[in-house]
């Protein structure tokens, strides 16, 4: 789909999207001039790469969601919260990367209450309009290749294992900061980063993937094949990287 064919909610999104990732831009600059940690609760990396990852993976839901079978008003209402979701997980972290405070798992004052139940929430919001959409991926089109049929559905699993393991590091994180262990729950919250990293942008790989070999003097059957291949691997980058995570 072009973008002079897109929707009003779809123009809203990749514009959103786009946003997002020069916030992620802008902040890496901040990071070189200012310097610091690059990791820790208190370091520019977080507004960095949540900027560059929920920009990418608004665009890539934008653009994805043109695949589906789903109603007109579902579609721009689910995108659409979607999108402000998107923005207000990435300003909660980046309001607090500047005022110089852990985002996630922080108490101590009122605002800082405030963001920790913000993203909390969001991230509930994000699984849930993602599910509606994994939903309606699995469900399939009669009119779409088997091709890109199977890396939307591929994709959406990998993400929604990237969701999973976040969801599994706020609960690790809260269990330790319900218990009166504040720093251990920064230290052991992000055990699952590097399976998180990974699983996330599948979405993109695999159905760009797609797109790519629709493109090429290939048969719909070995197309198939080699996303199928392409999941396959992808499924083993998971792996590894959980392993990485449980052995780390």
């Amino acid at each position: 789909m072009t973008l002079a064919g897109a929707r009003p909610v779809e123009r809203i999104g990749y514009a959103v999207g786009a946003v997002l990732l020069l916030a992620g831009v802008f902040h890496l600059g901040v990071f070189l001039v200012d310097g610091g940690p690059w990791q820790g609760p208190l370091s520019w990396r977080k507004p960095v790469t949540f900027g560059l990852s929920f920009g990418l993976t608004l665009i890539t839901i934008t653009w994805l969601t043109s695949y589906l079978r789903i109603g007109g008003r579902l579609r721009s209402v689910t995108l659409g919260m979607f999108a402000a979701d998107c923005v207000a997980e990435a300003a909660g972290i980046t309001v607090q990367a500047w005022r110089h405070v852990p985002s996630h798992f922080n108490r101590e004052t009122a605002l800082d209450s405030s963001v920790s139940t913000l993203l909390a929430v969001g991230g509930a919001v994000l699984i849930a309009t993602l599910v509606v959409f994994a939903v309606r991926a699995f469900r399939g089109d009669p009119v779409l290749a088997p091709s890109m049929q199977l890396a939307l559905r591929a994709g959406f699993v990998t993400l929604l294992i990237g969701l999973a393991s976040s969801a599994a590091m706020i609960a690790r994180g809260v269990a330790q900061v319900n218990s009166g262990h504040q720093q251990l729950a920064y230290d052991v919250g992000g055990v699952l980063k590097p399976v998180h990293g990974v699983s996330l942008h599948g979405i993109l790989v695999l159905p760009l993937l797609a797109w790519l070999l629709a493109r090429a003097d290939l048969s719909e059957r070995r197309r198939t094949r080699i996303v199928a291949l392409g999941a396959a691997w992808y499924a083993l980058a998971i792996a590894g990287a959980l392993a990485l995570s449980l052995l780390g």
